[in-house]
C-alpha cells in the first residue's frame, strides 16, 4: 500500500504539478545552481499562512532586488520591511533577515533538516520542506494541505491538534526515499488542487481507491478540527499628521505586532488591550473615519484623526512626501489608514 500511494502520487504529479516559479520540473535532477536552496527557503517562507497567488510577485521583486541569500543578509531592515509590507505576519520578515545573516555568516544553507531546524524562524515544516525540495533529502513534510489529505486518506479520526502525531506517523510511512522533493510537492498541490477543504474533486484524485474518507463517502468531515475560538474586538487610534505635503511616519518597535514596520503613530492598541485614545500634540484634530482589520489573535477597529501642524511630533519618526508614499511600505492596516484619510482630502 505504502509504494502504491507514493508511485501514483508522484506519477500524478509528473503530469499535473502546478509550473510556479520557485520550483524546477518534476523528475529532473536538482539544479546546478547555488541560489537554488535560497529560492526554495525564500519561497517557504512567503508562503507560510499565505496563497501562492499572493507570494508570486513578492518572490519576483525580492529576487530582483537580492538575488542571492549574500545581497540579502546585506540588506538594510527598514528596506526589507517595506518590500515585504502587504504580505502580512512581519515577524516573518525580521526572521528572515536573520536567517539570511546565519546562512551567510556560515557559507551557505546546512543539508539536514536537523541542521536546517537550528536557524531562525525555521520550523519543523519548512525544515523539512528545504531539506526534501533544496537538497532531495528524505524528509516528512506536513503542512495543512498535507495534513487533510494524509487525514483523508488514512481516515484518521482524532480532533486537531491531537490529531498531528498520527497523521506525521502515517505521512512518514508513504514517504518514498528517492524523489522525496518531488513527494512533497505532491502532496501540497493535490490538497491546493483536488484534496480541497470543502468540495474535494475526489474523482480526479490519484489516490481515491486508497482513501478511506472517500469510501465512507464524506470525506469533507476529516480532519476534525477543534471550535474556533472567540477572537476579541480591539479599538485604537492612528494619527494623520500632514505639514506641507508631507505626513509624518514612524517606525514600530522590531518585536510586537507589525513590528519593524513604516506606519502611522498611533495610541497604543494591541492585540491584547484597546489604545488609550490620547492625541500625541496640541492641535485642531478632524476625524476622518475608521478601517478594520483582522489579526490572528484580534479584530481591530481603527480610528483615524487627521491635523495639519508645522509642529514636529514628540519621539523618533520622519516627514514622507505624500506624492511618495506608496514606496513607504506601509502595513496593510496603514496602508488602509493612509487611503482612508487621502480620500478625505
Amino acid at each position: 500500500m505504502t509504494a502504491s500511494i507514493s508511485d501514483k502520487l508522484i506519477a500524478w504529479y509528473d503530469k499535473h504539478a502546478r509550473d510556479l516559479p520557485w520550483r524546477h520540473p518534476p523528475g529532473s535532477p536538482l539544479p546546478v545552481d547555488p541560489t537554488w536552496p535560497y529560492r526554495v527557503w525564500l519561497s517557504e517562507v512567503m508562503l507560510q499562512q499565505t496563497t501562492v497567488a499572493a507570494v508570486k510577485p513578492y518572490f519576483a521583486k525580492f529576487l530582483a532586488i537580492w538575488p542571492t541569500v549574500e545581497t540579502l543578509a546585506e540588506a538594510v531592515d527598514e528596506e526589507v520591511m517595506a518590500a515585504w509590507a502587504g504580505l502580512g505576519y512581519y515577524s516573518r520578515a525580521r526572521n528572515l533577515l536573520k536567517c539570511a545573516r546565519e546562512v551567510a555568516a556560515r557559507g551557505g544553507f546546512p543539508r539536514t533538516e536537523t541542521e536546517l531546524r537550528k536557524l531562525p524562524g525555521l520550523g519543523d515544516y519548512t525544515a523539512a520542506a528545504i531539506a526534501a525540495i533544496a537538497f532531495g533529502q528524505r524528509a516528512v513534510v506536513v503542512d495543512a494541505n498535507v495534513e487533510r489529505v494524509v487525514a483523508r486518506v488514512f481516515a484518521i479520526e482524532a480532533p486537531l491538534p491531537g490529531a498531528r502525531k498520527a497523521i506525521r506517523a502515517a505521512a512518514d510511512g508513504i514517504t518514498p526515499d528517492a524523489r522525496a522533493g518531488d513527494f512533497a510537492q505532491a502532496m501540497m498541490d493535490l490538497g491546493a488542487q483536488t484534496c480541497t477543504t470543502r468540495r474535494p474533486r475526489c474523482l480526479l484524485c490519484p489516490l481515491r481507491e486508497d482513501c478511506r474518507a472517500f469510501a465512507t463517502g464524506e470525506p469533507e468531515r476529516l480532519p476534525v478540527k477543534p471550535p474556533k475560538k472567540r477572537v476579541p474586538e480591539r479599538c485604537g487610534t492612528a494619527f494623520w499628521i500632514t505639514r506641507e505635503g508631507e505626513v509624518w511616519l514612524v517606525t514600530r518597535p522590531g518585536t510586537g505586532m507589525l513590528g519593524g514596520m513604516r506606519a502611522l503613530p498611533d495610541d497604543g492598541w494591541s492585540a491584547q488591550g484597546d489604545g488609550a485614545g490620547e492625541v500625541p500634540l496640541a492641535g485642531d484634530w478632524h476625524e476622518l473615519g475608521a478601517v478594520r482589520h483582522g489579526f490572528t489573535h484580534a479584530h481591530l477597529t481603527l480610528r483615524v484623526l487627521g491635523l495639519e501642524t508645522q509642529a514636529t511630533p514628540p519621539g523618533e519618526g520622519q516627514w514622507w512626501p505624500l506624492d511618495r508614499l506608496e514606496e513607504a511600505g506601509l502595513a496593510t492596516l496603514f496602508a488602509k489608514a493612509a487611503r482612508l484619510a487621502l480620500a478625505s482630502g
